[in-house]
């Protein structure tokens, strides 16, 4: 089990898409209105704090226009879809940014989640609360790293703005750029 302490300060501003934002809503405490969260499972939507949106959808088929939110959010919820489904929901996430917006990743380094289950053990340190949660899986191919995620959205023309990586854990932060032309 991997123990990891995280810091999430309040500094977007404008609309947060949080993809993955049911359960014990991270984002969602910590911004409150500002956030639609999305979650595919009904009772993670339901234990999910009040105070933002909640909306029942899959995040590899958002029900959003195009460039509708400011920022997309990501806390912890790439662990738990496959390969194929961690591309589409990335590539949905940018396509419903709005151009100079950020995408932002908080995730786990996972080695392996079988046959042995992959456990974070995490405290969650927030401008008005602190949290301690435990997040895990069992399900083989479910290693992931920064780089894989860095490299997928690098290739849908997002911009790594920030990459920080910790015991076990990372968080990444891209932008979409404001042209085509800007994006490497």
């Amino acid at each position: 089990m991997a123990r990891m302490r995280i810091s999430i300060d309040k500094e977007m501003t404008g609309e947060i898409l949080d993809i993955g934002g049911g359960g014990e809503g991270i984002i969602g405490r910590v911004y409150g209105q500002q956030v639609t969260a999305i979650d595919n499972i009904q009772e993670e939507l339901d234990e999910a704090p009040s105070s933002c949106k909640k909306m029942l959808m899959d995040a590899s088929e958002l029900e959003f226009s195009d460039e509708t939110f400011d920022h997309v959010t990501f806390f912890f919820s790439l662990m738990y879809m496959d390969k194929q489904t961690q591309r589409s929901a990335l590539s949905e996430a940018t396509r419903v940014l709005k151009k100079g917006g950020s995408i932002r990743i908080w995730d786990a380094d996972i080695d392996s989640a079988y046959p042995d289950a992959f456990i974070a053990e995490l405290d969650v340190d927030m401008p008005r609360e602190r949290l301690h949660t435990v997040y895990g899986i069992i399900k083989p191919d479910a290693s992931q790293r920064a780089e894989t995620f860095v490299e997928l959205c690098k290739g849908m023309g997002l911009l790594l703005d920030e990459k920080s990586l910790d015991t076990g854990w990372f968080y990444l932060s891209f932008i979409k750029p404001l042209s085509r032309t800007t994006a490497r």
